[in-house]
């Protein structure tokens, strides 16, 4: 069931995000590098801005779509810091349209509302997570753009990722390696302390889609960062590996509340 938000407010913004994400990739082929990147620094400010609205404004709300949007606005603002060091990395529009595509989905499917009840440590936890998709999304990004150059290598092309396939592999692994600590901090968290984060409607540890994807998610990324440290594990098979963690994860939080929020129509 689509639930779009009824604020004005929360319109303006998001029309005027997805516009800011849209417009520049449209005109790519006509901007310079220093222009693009101002461009995209400028609607990440809008799209942080029409997230914060959406969590602390007239009816605040999070779901599935929020949590995606929220994942992509990290991805965008690694690469907004990444490009400074690395300016030869090209991934700027692809990214620009998962955003415009994100905020809009935000929109349509702004999610449940908030508990009052609620611990205020809730958003923390909620940082920490999203945070963690946030990691493995720009892993992902990075993955695909090694693959990418190594079949590039393979038919003796130049890389279309502007970067050399070990800088590539190096920077995957550092964000592998952040969101498994931030993940690790996320169960801790709930495992310890998930009554007193949510309030009457939480529980200390309950075994649920979300609580069981999550293990499955955070053992496969503990098998990979295992098995490239100790076996020495490179290329496609570790890629594999962050796919299927990552897709896991994926079904952990934003899968499930797509399935209640959508399929079964609940957003409560």
């Amino acid at each position: 069931m689509i639930l779009a938000s009824t604020s004005t407010w929360t319109l303006l913004l998001t029309v005027l995000t997805a516009c800011g994400y849209a417009f520049p990739a449209l005109a790519a082929s006509h901007w310079g590098e220093q222009r693009a990147r101002q461009s995209l620094m400028l609607t990440g400010l809008l799209h942080l801005l029409t997230l914060s609205w959406g969590l602390w404004g007239d009816e605040p709300r999070f779901g599935f779509a929020p949590a995606l949007s929220v994942t992509s606005w990290l991805v965008l603002a690694t690469y907004v810091v990444e490009s400074q060091f690395f300016p030869q990395l090209k991934a700027r529009w692809a990214l620009a349209s998962l955003g415009a595509l994100a905020v809009l989905a935000a929109w349509f499917f702004p999610g449940k509302p908030l508990h009052a009840e609620a611990s205020a440590w809730l958003p923390l936890h909620w940082a920490l997570g999203i945070a963690s998709y946030g990691m493995f999304a720009a892993a992902v990004v990075h993955a695909g753009l090694m693959s990418h150059a190594e079949r590039q290598i393979r038919l003796a092309h130049e890389g279309a990722s502007g970067l050399p396939l070990l800088t590539l592999e190096r920077l995957t692994f550092r964000f592998v390696n952040v969101g498994f600590i931030l993940l690790s901090a996320t169960l801790l968290a709930g495992f310890f302390f998930g009554e007193t984060l949510y309030g009457s409607t939480g529980a200390n540890w309950k075994w649920d889609h979300k609580t069981v994807f999550s293990l499955m998610a955070w053992l496969t990324f503990a098998m990979l960062l295992i098995g490239r440290s100790r076996l020495g594990w490179r290329g496609k098979r570790a890629v594999r590996m962050l796919y299927i963690g990552s897709g896991l994860l994926l079904l952990a939080y934003v899968g499930s509340r797509f399935v209640v929020e959508v399929l079964l129509g609940r957003t409560s």
